[in-house]
């Protein structure tokens, strides 16, 4: 599960052992956002993960996805760098060989059904791992 600490990846944490009879591995890396990814860590573990990775990619972030972008001129309606779009693309590749190295039969994302981050995480898991599930809990949450 990409896992960012906060209020919706945290219960879905549970949410999906409940739903899916799944254990869950939180996975959290660290683009350079400025938080502790150690504490973030451990709040997935207090939370019900079984694991938790977390991981530094600043200087993947950098060097494949945020220097090639620069060099190209991408800026969002040409005046902000892509930082959020480009970086969801890395987790979940980095994602994939977790899930691989864990002999995992999922993967799974905090998205909404709204955003594109949603089809930025799809896109790379079924582009990398065509075999692995994709759970994306709050998408198929009925809550108000």
């Amino acid at each position: 599960m990409a896992y960012s600490g906060g209020l919706d990846t945290s219960v879905a944490v549970k949410w999906i052992n409940e739903t899916y009879d799944m254990d869950v591995i939180a996975y959290t890396c660290d683009l350079g956002q400025g938080q502790d990814i150690e504490a973030i860590r451990q709040k997935a573990l207090r939370t019900g993960a079984i694991d938790a990775v977390a991981e530094d990619a600043r200087n993947l972030f950098i060097d494949y996805f945020v220097w090639p972008s620069l060099m190209a001129g991408a800026l969002y309606e040409g005046k902000y760098p892509l930082a959020t779009a480009l970086g969801r693309p890395l987790i979940a590749q980095l994602m994939v060989r977790v899930a691989r190295q864990h002999g995992a039969a999922a993967v799974a994302h905090g998205c909404t059904g709204k955003g594109n981050d949603q089809v930025r995480f799809d896109v790379t898991f079924q582009t990398l791992a065509p075999d692995l599930r994709i759970v994306a809990p709050v998408r198929e949450w009925k809550w108000t």
